[in-house]
């Protein structure tokens, strides 16, 4: 009997498939035939995979100071690694890595098979760990703000091309160096690239070190790195891990009971620390380098030779600096030592009898102050890492549904306070709007967030995440805080809102050290430690007080010609409002820092040395106007056109400035003090001398600038006065010190900042000392000048070069005198004089006259 035929449409369907799988097999094949041709990595290229190079910071003697990088990595061999690492890797990401050749046929058709049949979404995308490393070795194309159908034309495009090369990277090395490869690429985030980098960052100790749990958190995070970090989303890394564990556990590399236990313990992260740049010495430099550095190389003619821009921490660039080593270091350790006896004075000076601290968040503030002060310690919290993740553990779910649905609202508290507020009393957001309370980018969000569907939830979250966020900070733990000891912290217990105002009253200090010849920066300050203390003092403005008054008194003596052995006498001098030649709307009668005045004649030696303030107001009358100062400033390097945002000018135009009424940068000040050191020229602050390619090509040198500020003559009666400021102390302080040395100091109002500007020869040394909060103050003028704050530090810094036999410097180096001065320096000369003018005055007149021909 003959066979029974199959229905017509079966023959059809089963023809049909045959075709279907004839086409697409040829599809596949001419594909990759194609591809071959598409700009694939030659082998040599997959021998040798570009490693992103990092570059060196370089001091002046070409030692190391600092590194740029993304990839902090240090590479592990295959047999090197923990083997826990390799299971956990292997059991999740790709089970038949041992068997296929690059790609998984098998995984792929599953996927294929979930996606396009059944649907589902979470399917997974099919890659072996192969393809994983193609896909981290060559990068993906940029392909936002492109087509839809472009997008997915060019991703099914660069999927074949990293199928071919798993396929070649299965034909140059093993199995076991591709893996170790793929682990040792990786980015964990927080500048941990590689595997041994990661471990070391998030559990403080080698891969080889990890347990269990460690290293399944770990490879967890391949999946995401940033979505399953134990740091910023710990309820998705645990959940990420305990997948991990359990295909762990269906591979048969421990058992149920095992994986029951191990999933229900926390991940351990109090060994958590971040490896970057700033660890070393000058980290405040190396920062404000990067941002100089970046700035730099986005100028067309710092660019490489096709137009793209140096990246400066994968293009192996060589950043050679101003820095001078030695004295980088020695400054740091006088710094240190210095600070810490400032503090245990501060500490001391701010304590009620029984020992326990006075709360400076709290004294002598009227309610203006304490808004003030309450809207800072409101910040800094929002500004800690706590708060972050917080916020992540509560917001981070609904951040997700808005981006799904179309809305880019970055959420912020002020987006959840107004839908609060606007849901309690309707038309408020549109009032704050009108009363131009908030910005038309914030109204719109907010207008946004109240229709959406989310509205509701948000607001209820936004009650629970305040709550949260004031039990979290109330509430003591255990952590470090920073302190002056050996390590620069210890372990101790308080609040977290304790802790910043711990740390909020710790003086700061910003110094730098500039070689006035030049310009060089030989070292940089811009605090007590990076670590803990982000914000560089040097760059900061802040009052100056009477360093200020040099500015003033050199206007004076370059006008003049005055001597200063010239008395003037001591008593309340007034610019009277309306004044044409200053302007003021009332009138201006400024006192001294004593609250008095001794109405004695006093010349301005000893005008200058005790910071009185009625010769400066006496100086400032007889120049004139504040424009003739101003002039002088810009010609120092302080540009007299800076403005604020508010459109205020940086150097106010009104006589107060006289006093010191203006502020400025630790940087903008020495750099202004190099006229004084530098016989009358003005040379500008840089600190990179050149930066070369990777291949040694120079791609740019520094351009001294120099500019004449002052006549020598002048200045070398300024440099005088400044020395004379500390000749009292040349016989105890400087003792066994040679060179030349003068300097000035500045406290300003409530005792809020000390300053001391000193002058050497070779270096112009500029110290700012005071906290990081005008609140943070002494209570008298003898605990808060310049003089206790400020000066004590340039004063052990001299004294530590002078003993250094590792620091260049000339031991007897002398300031540049004019051969020929026509002002007098000498008082008792200059007395003398006085009296025989005063005698003769037709022999004095012929006196000037033949001096006027001689010149």
């Amino acid at each position: 009997m003959a066979k029974a035929q199959p229905p017509a449409w079966k023959r059809k369907l089963v023809r049909w498939l045959w075709w279907a799988y004839g086409i697409g097999l040829l599809f596949v094949v001419l594909v990759f035939t194609l591809l071959q041709f598409d700009n694939l990595p030659t082998f040599e290229e997959l021998e040798n995979p570009r490693i992103n190079q990092a570059s060196i910071v370089y001091s002046r003697e070409g030692k190391p100071i600092g590194k740029y990088f993304v990839e902090n990595r240090e590479s592990v061999r295959f047999k090197d690694l923990n083997p826990i690492l390799v299971q956990a890797l292997i059991a999740t990401e790709d089970k038949r890595y041992y068997t296929h050749s690059g790609i998984d046929f098998l995984g792929l058709g599953r996927v294929l098979f979930k996606t396009l049949i059944l649907g589902q979404r979470s399917a997974g995308g099919g890659s072996t760990i192969d393809q994983q490393l193609a896909k981290l070795l060559f990068k993906r194309p940029d392909l936002r703000g492109k087509p839809g159908w472009y997008r997915t034309l060019q991703l099914v495009r660069t999927k074949f091309k990293e199928w071919i090369i798993a396929v070649k990277l299965n034909k140059r090395y093993t199995k076991e160096e591709i893996l170790a490869m793929y682990l040792n690429q990786f980015d964990y985030l927080y500048g941990a690239n590689g595997i041994e980098a990661a471990a070391q960052t998030y559990f403080g100790k080698s891969q080889s070190q990890l347990d269990t749990i460690e290293a399944a958190t770990l490879i967890g995070m391949l999946k995401n790195p940033y979505m399953y970090n134990p740091k910023i989303h710990y309820d998705n890394a645990i959940k990420r891990r305990n997948i991990v564990l359990y295909q762990m556990y269906r591979n048969g590399y421990f058992s149920k009971e095992d994986y029951e236990r191990l999933k229900k313990k926390p991940i351990d992260l109090t060994r958590f620390r971040r490896q970057s740049h700033v660890e070393g010495h000058a980290a405040y430099f190396r920062r404000e380098l990067t941002k100089w550095l970046k700035e730099l190389l986005d100028k067309p003619e710092y660019r490489k030779p096709n137009g793209q821009k140096y990246d400066i921490y994968r293009d192996g660039l060589k950043i050679y600096t101003t820095i001078d080593y030695e004295l980088q270091k020695l400054a740091e350790q006088v710094m240190w030592q210095h600070m810490k006896s400032v503090q245990a004075r501060f500490d001391r000076h701010w304590r009620f009898r029984s020992g326990r601290p006075i709360d400076l968040w709290e004294y002598n503030a009227d309610e203006y102050q304490k808004k003030i002060r309450q809207k800072t310690l409101e910040r800094l919290i929002r500004e800690s890492e706590r708060y972050q993740n917080l916020w992540n553990q509560y917001f981070g779910k609904y951040q997700e549904q808005l981006s799904s649905q179309g809305l880019a609202i970055h959420l912020n508290e002020l987006h959840l306070a107004l839908l609060a507020h606007e849901k309690r009393q309707k038309g408020a957001l549109k009032k704050k709007y009108a009363q131009r309370e908030i910005s038309k980018k914030t109204y719109d969000e907010v207008r946004q967030l109240f229709g959406s569907q989310q509205r509701d939830a948000l607001i209820a979250q936004y009650q629970a995440f305040k709550k949260a966020v004031n039990k979290a900070f109330k509430q003591k733990v255990k952590m470090k805080v920073f302190a002056y000891n050996d390590r620069g912290e210890k372990d101790t217990v308080m609040s977290p809102i304790d802790s910043i105002k711990y740390h909020r009253r710790i003086l700061q200090i910003g110094s730098l050290g500039v070689d006035p010849r030049t310009g060089a920066v030989k070292f940089w300050i811009g605090g007590v430690d990076f670590r803990y203390f982000k914000v560089d003092h040097t760059t900061t403005r802040r009052q100056v007080g009477s360093t200020f008054k040099p500015f003033i008194y050199a206007t004076a003596i370059a006008l003049q010609g005055i001597s200063p052995c010239q008395e003037y006498e001591d008593k309340q001098y007034i610019i009277p409002a309306n004044d044409p030649k200053f302007g003021l709307p009332e009138t201006w009668a400024p006192a001294n820092a004593t609250n008095s005045f001794s109405y004695k004649k006093i010349n301005l030696y000893e005008a200058l040395r005790r910071s009185v303030n009625s010769i400066s107001v006496k100086l400032m009358l007889e120049i004139g106007n504040v424009n003739r100062v101003i002039g002088l400033l810009h010609n120092m390097g302080i540009d007299s056109t800076l403005r604020y945002p508010n459109g205020r000018y940086v150097i106010p135009r009104v006589p107060s400035i006289c006093l010191g009424a203006a502020d400025l940068s630790v940087r903008e000040m020495t750099g202004a003090y190099t006229t004084f050191a530098n016989n009358g020229i003005y040379s500008r602050p840089y600190f990179v001398e050149k930066i070369t390619d990777k291949n040694g090509k120079v791609i740019y040198r520094s351009n001294e600038y120099h500019n004449t500020a002052l006549n020598p003559q002048y200045n070398y009666v300024m440099v005088y006065m400044l020395m004379q400021n500390l000749a009292p102390y040349r016989n105890s302080r400087f003792k066994g010190v040679e060179f030349e040395v003068g300097g000035k100091t500045g406290t300003t109002n409530d005792f809020v900042d000390a300053w001391f500007m000193g002058i050497t020869p070779q270096l112009v040394v500029g110290t700012w000392v005071g906290g990081e909060d005008k609140w943070i103050r002494w209570r008298n003028l003898r605990e808060g000048q310049g003089f206790a704050n400020a000066f004590p530090f340039f004063n052990k810094l001299i004294l530590a070069i002078n003993q250094s036999d590792k620091i260049d410097f000339d031991r007897k180096a002398k300031f540049p005198r004019p051969k020929r001065m026509t002002i007098e320096l000498d008082c008792s000369k200059y007395k003398q004089l006085r009296e025989q003018n005063a005698a003769d005055p037709f022999q004095h007149q012929l006196d000037e006259e033949l001096e006027e021909e001689i010149q």
